[in-house]
């Protein structure tokens, strides 16, 4: 497990295992990306694709959701916005809801 937030037994039976949380800490962080992915799209829509000197054609039109992607991983991955923390414990509440 990476990193996983410590999150307070009292709440949770032992039926949420280590396994269940690592996969649980990795879709929040995973959510947390799409959501910077999502706020980055408008940004890189402003790029000029008019043809100039620096327009990068076709592959750019290609790759360009691919570099956005990566981008939001790298940000998520450094620290992004602290929402995987928060969905992280909601998710697990949820689970143990169930």
């Amino acid at each position: 497990m990476t990193n996983i937030p410590p999150v307070s037994t009292s709440h949770f039976s032992n039926a949420t295992s280590e396994q269940s949380q690592a996969k649980t800490w990795k879709a929040a962080q995973d959510f947390e990306a799409m959501t910077i992915n999502q706020m980055l799209q408008p940004m890189f829509a402003t790029v000029d694709e008019s043809g100039g000197m620096f327009d990068g054609g076709a592959g750019e039109k290609q790759f360009k959701p691919m570099l956005i992607n990566e981008v939001a991983k790298e940000m998520e991955h450094t620290g992004g916005l602290g929402l995987a923390t928060a969905i992280y414990q909601k998710m697990l509440a949820m689970q143990e809801k169930k």
